[in-house]
Order: structure tokens, then C-alpha cells, then sequence
């Protein structure tokens, strides 16, 4: 299995459905009380392609797409509509939008996160798929350039500095991002009698950890 560094035609994911996905395990205790675990520790995105499709010129792009990556062989990069930047969707990403770490003098490769906060809790979810120029960086409160100041492995989501950042520098980033995803079926039950007449077909896709 592999990952291909190709992205899912963003005009047929606009109009899909999905989002993250928890398992939670619950006890009923024979008191009525209840006991609830997790064993995942991260969410996993669910989409589903096929509501996006619009027509037979959009059948065609996707089955040629699943016939590229084999199935459910390889994977690839999806745009989630609902969550693909650092910040909220109306705003375009800032230097010091989540804070992805403090330098420690050694350290020179930091890996893109993004929080998620409620009522006093939160999730940090690392982040593996930016896209490819529009991370922006930052070093205590100021501005960096890529290039210059630092690069970007858009392969691991890393923003990496050519010399450790000193101790206590905080180490902040805006961005974009993709979701690694793979199609979740090898097969495709579709019909173009059914897309022209506006049925649905179902085309499930679902997050590859990494």
C-alpha cells in the first residue's frame, strides 16, 4: 500500500457529507450507573463521495480516480469542506494561529497541530497533509518566511528550521490541510440511469492514520 500525493476533485468533496468519527465503549452497571472508555485516543474522519456527484462528467472523473489509487489500496488527499484551515473558515491563516511547540535548544522539526476547544476542554489533532504553500510560521510573536527562516515537509506536516529554536521560544503556524483518506470499498455499485435521474450512489471514504 501507498499514498498518493494527489488530492480528490475538490468539486465533487464540496458537496459530500462526513466528519469525525469517536468509539466510545459504555458499561451499564447493574446499579444503573454507567462507565465509559475510549480506546482510541484520536477521531477518524468518514466521508461520503457520492453525494457530491452532480452528473455523469463527475462520474466519470470519479471512477477514473478509483481505478488510479486501486481501490482501497492507496491512499490520498481529501479536502473536508467543514475543517481544512488553522483558523475559523471565514478567516485566512495567520503566523500564530496554533502553537505547535516551544524550542528547547535542540529540537528543529516541529510537527503542525490543531486544537480544538470547548468549555474548557480540548483535542489536539496532529496534522500530516498541509497544503503546499500556505503554512505560515512564527517564533515568539514574529512573523517568518518559508524559505528563508524555515521549510515545510508537506509529506509529514512538519516545519523544520535549520538551527534548534532556543529554550522557551514559542513556535506558532497558520495553514491549510488536507485529511489522508482511502476510498473504503473496492467496489463501485454505480448506475449513470440512476446519477442523471439524481439518485445517490454511495462512495465511502474514510481517514488513514499515520
Amino acid at each position: 500500500m501507498g499514498f498518493h500525493d494527489v488530492r480528490f476533485p475538490v468539486w465533487i468533496s464540496r458537496g459530500s457529507s462526513g466528519g469525525p468519527e469517536r468509539r466510545t465503549e459504555i458499561v451499564t452497571l447493574a446499579n444503573g450507573f454507567e462507565q465509559r472508555n475510549s480506546p482510541w485516543a484520536h477521531s477518524r474522519r468518514r466521508y461520503d463521495a457520492g453525494i457530491g456527484l452532480r452528473g455523469l462528467d463527475d462520474l466519470a472523473e470519479v471512477i477514473a480516480f478509483f481505478e488510479a489509487r486501486q481501490g482501497r489500496l492507496h491512499a490520498f488527499r481529501w479536502k473536508d469542506w467543514t475543517d481544512f484551515r488553522s483558523c475559523a473558515p471565514g478567516r485566512q491563516p495567520a503566523f500564530d494561529d496554533q502553537v505547535i511547540g516551544t524550542g528547547d535548544g535542540t529540537t528543529t522539526a516541529f510537527g503542525l497541530v490543531k486544537a480544538y476547544v470547548s468549555g474548557g476542554a480540548s483535542y489536539l489533532r496532529r496534522i500530516t497533509k498541509p497544503v503546499p504553500l500556505t503554512v505560515r510560521a512564527g517564533r515568539s510573536g514574529l512573523p517568518l518566511l518559508e524559505g528563508a527562516d524555515y521549510s515545510v515537509d508537506h509529506a509529514t506536516g512538519r516545519v523544520v528550521f535549520p538551527a534548534p529554536p532556543a529554550p522557551g521560544e514559542v513556535i506558532t503556524a497558520g495553514f491549510e490541510f488536507d485529511v489522508p483518506v482511502r476510498f473504503d470499498t473496492d467496489a463501485l455499485h454505480l448506475s449513470a440511469a440512476s446519477v442523471e435521474a439524481g439518485e445517490i450512489p454511495s462512495i465511502p471514504v474514510i481517514e488513514v492514520r499515520s
